[in-house]
């Protein structure tokens, strides 16, 4: 008697075309109501969103159904505030070197970056330790001003900043990357210090139209609001301090009582934004 042929079940993969269709959907259930009842509101938000769209040298088909539909609707939401901020702060670059930034500013970043390097072989243990089979790991040290309890004990990170706000580590697995994505709030720039660049065009961030290899240059300063991705193609772990300093502004007060709202309602939103990553200690 022949045997039986094993069955074997192969997931079906969602069609991207369908999921698309359905992340409208959605939107427009939401927005078309929006435009009868508030239409004024609702009208200023879609203004603003486009607005904020335009402010990229790269728009594409991706770049406007991500930022309507995908990933970027909680910065299509915020993106009233995030022009506010940006009619109180100094022209916004995109990316930055770091003599664009204020000299206080630039004391903070280099006080951590210096840090990083002379504890990098009691950070690269803890994190072989830790990191395991994660695909991404994030060990935090601050959250938006809020100290945290990493087993990664680094005195400098510890400290009271004037103007960072968020500091932690991040950690690629080898043949890592993420989707292309926005950040939520410009009352911060996103900073980056590589503590280890490998000599591989591989190795990379996108920002819009710009393209930032490590191997080039370890430090990058950027406003994550821009359609953004990180790219590590190559055998190597890619450790990366990651940090949020307050924008340069006219009314630091103001930044800075906003930066505390953030911090009460972030817990919140954290696991939406980084729900590839593991918090590890």
């Amino acid at each position: 008697m022949a045997a039986e042929a094993e069955r074997i079940t192969v997931p079906r993969r969602r069609n991207p075309a369908v999921k698309r269709l359905r992340r409208l959907a959605v939107v427009l259930v939401i927005l078309v109501p929006a435009a009868w009842f508030v239409p004024v509101p609702t009208a200023i938000l879609v203004a603003c969103g486009g607005a904020d769209l335009l402010r990229h040298r790269r728009i594409t088909l991706r770049l406007v159904e991500q930022y309507f539909t995908g990933n970027g609707i909680l910065t299509w939401l915020l993106s009233p505030l995030n022009l506010l901020a940006d009619l109180f702060s100094h022209r916004n670059r995109g990316v930055f070197r770091l003599t664009d930034l204020p000299a206080a500013h630039q004391a903070e970043i280099a006080a951590c970056t210096r840090a990083l390097t002379e504890h990098a072989a009691e950070v690269k243990a803890h994190v072989a330790k830790t990191l395991a089979g994660n695909r991404r790991g994030m060990f935090t040290f601050q959250w938006y001003g809020e100290p945290q309890s990493p087993a990664l004990r680094i005195p400098a990170f510890e400290q009271n900043y004037r103007y960072i706000k968020t500091i932690a580590l991040s950690v690629f697995n080898t043949r890592e990357r993420t989707h292309w994505h926005f950040g939520p709030l410009r009352l911060t720039f996103r900073v980056l210090f590589n503590l280890d660049p490998i000599a591989s065009r591989e190795v990379f961030i996108e920002v819009d139209d710009k393209t930032h290899y490590w191997m080039d240059e370890p430090l990058f300063i950027f406003d994550d609001t821009f359609f953004h991705r990180s790219i590590n193609d190559v055998d190597h772990v890619r450790y990366c301090l990651f940090m949020d300093i307050l924008r340069p502004n006219r009314c630091n007060a103001l930044f800075n009582a906003t930066v505390r709202t953030v911090r009460l309602v972030s817990g919140s939103f954290q696991r939406m934004f980084y729900k590839n990553w593991s918090f590890l200690r």
